[in-house]
């Protein structure tokens, strides 16, 4: 391990991305195996947890490790596929030590673990030498004052705490991909992911709920106040807000909606009352819709919104007044690569598709998924008897109920060249 540096501190580990001797790419780091060992003696670090194609987890042994740095980390190449799963000798540096309460020995004032420092011994034992504290008080000031110190000038890092916060491990993971920060939550304990759910905003929240397995969305939305998962619901999608809504008690799921804004409350319960499996159980009430003098730069406008997912970017429906689902009746689409060939001062309703059928709300899950597959689409919009526009089917969610219900956990086969 001539390359690695004397100390890594395991906070700048999150997201390194691990790579074989020949310089292709193994998958990301997402977290430290360490053992707690008696008699305050350093814990001792097993591995890493990798993540590889697929979100699947596997545990990378520090005798594989040929160099690690904040950036990198090289392998010998050889590599077990199979899933990490945590024994209960191990904790995971990350995911349980971050933000943790301990004591300085020397003064008996409690402070909180914001890093870990690991370090190799001369036989190639990787072990937890340092801890980076945070100390609060007044004298400190606002933000406080870190410093770090040896492993065993603290106490209590072995402990499990009744109450721990999560603020410095969302700050090593606050730029993952919502369904990255989903994966790694799936991995915690629910004692540790109700901490760290609570710690997020609700938009955050709202977009890592949309990724994660219904039963993790169930146990996360049960151990938050009512009020604030009422609150995080609204920034769900309506259509998520839906499947959330439909796994949860009757009488939970209608004292949420009653304590929704009405508006956002009213999407949910529309939705509720189609099947699951049918156009209506799929579809998003919030597609993007505009009126028929509306320009083509007036779209494209509105389909440059981050927050839209690119299957929703693909299409705007025209329609009469009223415009929000369910609107006046639906003039025709326009397809996102017709738009970007025409002039943006032209009108929209000079380019639409008119030859395109909608779906009815009742049409199954077989039905919509060929329709998709015969016109080529990622969006379709579906309408009531009446022409109105009730919202918009789009692939991914045609996906998420085609693929089996544990299709996040289960394992995608890797195959790497020889």
């Amino acid at each position: 391990m001539s390359g690695t540096p004397t100390r890594v501190f395991v906070a700048k580990l999150a997201s390194a991305v691990v790579f074989d001797p020949r310089g292709d790419q193994v998958g990301k780091a997402r977290d430290v195996v360490v053992m707690l060992r008696p008699r305050n003696q350093p814990p001792r670090v097993l591995g890493l947890v990798v993540e590889v194609l697929g979100r699947r987890r596997i545990f990378l042994p520090m005798t594989r490790v040929i160099s690690m740095d904040a950036g990198q980390i090289v392998t010998t190449g050889l590599v077990n596929m199979r899933r990490f799963q945590q024994r209960p000798t191990e904790t995971l540096a990350l995911g349980e030590l971050l933000d943790r309460t301990v004591t300085l020995r020397e003064t008996g004032e409690d402070v909180t673990v914001i890093d870990l420092g690991i370090e190799a011994s001369r036989a190639r034992d990787w072990q937890v030498t340092k801890v980076a504290i945070l100390k609060r008080g007044k004298r400190f000031g606002r933000r406080g004052q870190t410093s770090v110190v040896d492993w065993d000038a603290v106490t209590g890092l072995g402990l499990v705490e009744e109450s721990q916060g999560a603020t410095h491990l969302l700050a090593t993971l606050e730029s993952m991909r919502p369904p990255d920060l989903a994966a790694v939550l799936h991995d915690l304990t629910p004692k540790r992911r109700a901490e760290v759910a609570s710690a997020l905003a609700d938009e955050r929240l709202a977009d890592v709920l949309e990724e994660l397995p219904e039963d993790d969305q169930v146990e996360i939305l049960g151990a938050l106040d009512v009020e604030r998962a009422a609150d995080v619901i609204e920034e769900m999608s309506p259509d998520d807000a839906a499947d959330l809504m439909a796994e949860l008690p009757q009488e939970t799921a209608d004292h949420l909606l009653r304590l929704m804004e009405p508006k956002e409350a009213e999407d949910v319960r529309r939705l509720l009352t189609y099947e699951e499996h049918t156009a209506g159980g799929l579809m998003t009430s919030s597609p993007v819709v505009l009126p028929p003098d509306a320009t083509i730069a007036d779209a494209l406008a509105q389909v440059r919104n981050p927050e839209l997912t690119p299957a929703l970017a693909a299409m705007i429906y025209v329609c009469r007044p009223p415009l929000e689902a369910p609107t006046g009746r639906l003039l025709g689409v326009a397809h996102i690569q017709r738009l970007l060939r025409e002039r943006p001062s032209d009108l929209i309703s000079g380019v639409l598709d008119t030859d395109l059928e909608a779906m009815w709300p009742e049409a199954s899950l077989e039905e919509v998924t060929s329709y998709l597959a015969t016109y080529n689409l990622v969006a379709a919009p579906v309408v009531d008897e009446s022409g109105r526009l009730l919202g918009a089917v789009t692939v991914d969610d045609v996906l998420d109920h085609l693929l089996p219900d544990d299709w996040r956990e289960r394992f995608t086969e890797v195959t790497r060249g020889g």
